[in-house]
């Protein structure tokens, strides 16, 4: 019996998850690595800790399981999107810090890209707005700060990478400098209508095509792995986490959609083959396919799960993440408290770089218990702006939303999102949707699965349905909306 391995490295921590063929875990390992905060609204990861974290948790998942390399039919590889690393050709070293998504230092030389007039032309190529979350303005940074490194680029001696690529080039020896679709869509530097890197993108962020990766399928057998517990499986499957995880959720029809509650919140909706242009602050990406991408549009919040990270770590008002349901039940409102969690701005549909964290509310009699509820329900709320957002894009309203991620497995949280959204939230029986989408798209990829199992491995564990009146959803969509407001005052 063979089984799929997928590599899920997202921003806080690198999973290793094993599945069979019906998308049941066999066993998982899960490592953490360090945030590094340089400068207010700068944030990085080291490449060796991303590629340690990776290959240590796909030894030990193996270990777990009693497995080897030989009962591995192929591995999957889903990652945090847009972070930036660039490296020596020769030697695989890093020239600087993974510059992360979440990270700010561009967004000056963004709000000139807008200024100077650049808005429709990046968007209409690649569906996204001139933002420091792409990775474009990273790259550009890397090359214009660290010494030496644009004349090594334009030498052809330097590699640009998201994670996927990083690490692909990593585990083969160097031997695949690679891409899928979904990554390569979140560069701003990909054409998602051409399918190619874009000559005048590449001016205009004065980027040498030299250190662009080439461009494949998610579902693609991408090469062989060198060395280490995973030696001699090929590498068959790569997509972006939330186009991953959309296709783990099996939303391979126009109008399927699904909400991610990562350290972000990304909302995602199957738009089929043809982009929908938005007029709300939303992006148009590329998803996940066997063979031509699909397109999609999308919504991402800057801080979802992230928020109770900062509860714990930061506040340390929790111990635990999982402890932050309890917290919020021991009282039966946040009491007039709104947390707006614009730790690195807002995203969309505000896309305010400017934004900063903001807590309104506050009495005398506000206890921690208030803040934790607060912080949960910021969460919520910002699903429900992207919600909003895409009702009015897509044209439709949105009666069922398909959720994933690790903080969908809060009760109180699933329930206030389907109470603040006024339709059914459906939790599958397994919630680590974005690895076993890296595992699908591999399995497909070797030959190993089939779309129709994977339609026929969908299940639901639990829908939570609205028990809010109408009357109070509306009076706490105006006091977030408020709150927002005051988090957006220059």
């Amino acid at each position: 019996m063979k089984f799929i391995l997928a590599i899920d490295q997202g921003t806080t921590s690198t999973r290793a998850i094993i599945f069979d063929g019906e998308g049941r875990i066999i066993s998982k390992a899960q490592r953490e690595f360090r945030q590094i905060y340089p400068f207010p609204g700068w944030v990085e990861h080291s490449p060796h800790d991303i590629l340690s974290g990776s290959l240590s948790a796909a030894a030990e998942v193996l270990k777990r399981a009693d497995l080897s390399a030989a009962d591995i039919a192929a591995v999957g590889i889903t990652n945090q999107r847009e972070t930036t690393i660039v490296w020596n050709r020769r030697t695989g070293e890093p020239v600087y810090n993974a510059i992360v998504w979440q990270c700010r230092r561009t967004a000056d030389f963004c709000k000139k890209l807008v200024s100077d007039g650049f808005s429709e032309r990046i968007y209409n190529k690649t569906g996204l707005v001139p933002d420091a979350y792409f990775s474009a303005t990273k790259i550009k940074w890397i090359l214009d700060n660290v010494s030496g490194a644009r004349e090594r680029a334009e030498r052809g001696e330097l590699c640009f990478g998201t994670v996927d690529t990083y690490l692909l080039w990593q585990l083969t020896g160097g031997k695949v400098f690679a891409t899928d679709y979904t990554n390569a869509s979140r560069t701003m530097l990909f054409n998602i209508h051409t399918l190619k890197w874009d000559e005048e993108l590449l001016r205009l962020f004065d980027v040498p095509q030299s250190m662009l990766p080439e461009v494949m399928p998610s579902a693609h057998e991408f090469g062989i792995i060198a060395d280490g517990a995973l030696k001699g499986v090929p590498v068959c499957g790569v997509a972006g986490d939330q186009q991953a995880a959309l296709f783990g959720q099996a939303c391979f029809a126009a109008g399927d959609i699904k909400n991610t509650y990562g350290t972000g919140c990304f909302l995602l909706m199957n738009t089929g083959d043809k982009p929908v242009k938005s007029q709300n602050g939303l992006v148009t990406t590329l998803g996940a396919a066997v063979g031509k991408p699909c397109y999609v549009l999308e919504g991402s919040v800057f801080v979802g799960g992230a928020v109770v990270q900062w509860l714990r770590d930061g506040l340390r008002i929790i111990r635990t993440a999982s402890a932050s349901e309890r917290a919020a039940k021991r009282v039966p409102s946040s009491g007039g408290v709104y947390l707006v969690p614009a730790f690195t701005g807002l995203g969309a549909p505000y896309w305010d770089a400017e934004a900063r964290g903001t807590l309104t509310g506050v009495t005398r009699g506000t206890n921690r218990y208030h803040i934790v509820r607060a912080a949960l329900e910021s969460i919520a709320y910002q699903v429900s702006d992207l919600v909003t957002a895409m009702e009015k894009d897509a044209g439709i309203k949105i009666s069922a939303l398909a959720v994933d991620g690790g903080a969908s497995a809060n009760n109180f949280l699933m329930q206030f999102q389907s109470d603040i959204l006024n339709c059914a939230v459906m939790r599958p029986k397994v919630v680590e949707t974005t690895a076993l989408g890296a595992a699908y798209l591999a399995g497909i990829a070797c030959g190993f699965l089939g779309e129709e199992q994977i339609r026929k491995n969908r299940a639901v564990q639990r829908v939570f349905r609205p028990q809010s009146s109408e009357s109070l959803r509306l009076e706490l969509l105006e006091g977030w909306h408020s709150a927002v407001a005051k988090a957006r005052l220059k």
